[in-house]
């Protein structure tokens, strides 16, 4: 009878402990049923012309969270974006570990596209190379293109441009931030860099707060330009002014390349292996190349020595023979290829060796942002 009670206590305990997993399952598959209703959690949805999910991180925002009307969301993703025109869809594909490689879709929209080769156009030169020894620029037959330089910060859409490649990349190359200010009268000299006192009210973008500025920032980083027209309508006895707050920048200004057909800018490295060209900002760290066309045929952007299986980018078939010698990206209108040519822990990678196949058919425009490792000073 001892026998009977204890097997029966056992048997008791194991379908208590049976149903209680059973139970648990239940409410987890509730949670998840009601998440995907929700539209907080979904399923992943791939076809055949788009990149495995694994290698693809969309930066969409999906409509209706929490009740949000699709309409609400539409308009709050149009202010979002303050370019220069609209973007399509925006995501990046992972295309290389070695080097570390990443394809930002529609970085560019088509108006800034062409608003940079406009702007770049009257000014076009041919394309030279950095003298390792004197860090000067001298031509070179590996490089056949015409590009020039634009300032740092020298309109709206370029300043735009630069703070969504610094949202993109972690590395500062904003330039500059304009802020509308209140200040005692007696604590600024307009044209000066005379620092003011704190706390102060800060008319940011016509949004009022109270403002401390960090005791780490040097008066070198203030620039008062003018006295502005709006009232300081908190403090009435303090002068509105507009400041200009100059931030640390660790980007070269824009470079924007034309490749005519037979051009071409043979691999090479983006870092340097000499001291001179490391003075101003340290080593380059990354590249970002924003494609401001479409090219009919080759132009392609090649890393030779890529680690990989070439063949598995879905534009393989697409490539120019050029292309098809290492693991390359076609240019697209409004792409952007970040690519690092250093690794994590701080070394030089060589796998970012990379270079420009010749344009067979068509024309290439390109912008080239450089980052450097410290601060670079135009």
């Amino acid at each position: 009878m001892a026998k009977l009670r204890n097997t029966s206590r056992h048997q008791a305990k194991r379908l208590s402990t049976v149903t209680l997993v059973f139970a648990m399952l239940f409410m987890l598959t509730l949670v998840l049923l009601m998440l995907l209703a929700l539209g907080i959690l979904s399923l992943p949805v791939s076809s055949d012309d788009s990149p495995p999910m694994g290698n693809r991180i969309n930066f969409g925002r999906k409509a209706g969270i929490l009740g949000e009307s699709e309409s609400e969301s539409e308009s709050e993703s149009d202010d979002d974006d303050d370019g220069l025109g609209k973007r399509g869809e925006q995501w990046t594909e992972i295309i290389s570990w070695e080097p570390r490689a990443f394809i930002y879709r529609n970085f560019l929209s088509k108006e800034e596209c062409e608003y940079l080769i406009k702007l770049a156009k009257p000014h076009m030169v041919k394309s030279t190379v950095v003298d390792s020894t004197t860090g000067e620029s001298k031509d070179s037959r590996v490089r056949t293109s015409s590009g020039m330089f634009l300032k740092r910060g020298r309109d709206k859409t370029i300043r735009e441009i630069e703070k969504r490649i610094a949202e993109f990349t972690f590395i500062p190359v904003d330039s500059h931030l304009l802020f509308m200010a209140c200040f005692l009268l007696q604590n600024l000299e307009v044209g000066s860099n005379k620092l003011p006192k704190p706390p102060v009210t800060v008319n940011y973008y016509n949004q009022s707060s109270r403002a401390m500025f960090s005791p780490h920032l040097s008066a070198e980083q203030f620039q008062i330009s003018k006295t502005s027209e709006w009232k300081c309508c908190e403090c009435p006895s303090y002068s509105p002014i507009e400041l200009t707050l100059l931030l640390t920048e660790h980007g070269e200004g824009l470079q924007v390349l034309h490749y005519e057909v037979g051009q071409k800018y043979e691999p090479h490295y983006d870092y340097f292996l000499d001291e001179f060209n490391t003075k101003n900002g340290g080593q380059r760290i990354a590249t970002l190349l924003m494609y401001l066309s479409d090219v009919e045929e080759g132009g392609e952007t090649i890393f030779p020595t890529a680690k990989g299986n070439f063949s598995a980018v879905p534009w393989w078939n697409e490539l120019s023979e050029c292309g098809k010698k290492g693991l390359s990206v076609k240019p697209r209108m409004g792409d952007a290829l970040l690519f690092w040519s250093m690794r994590p822990d701080a070394t030089l990678d060589p796998s970012s060796l990379h270079g420009g196949c010749p344009v067979i058919k068509g024309n290439k425009w390109s912008a080239t942002k450089w980052m450097h490792v410290e601060e670079y000073t135009a």
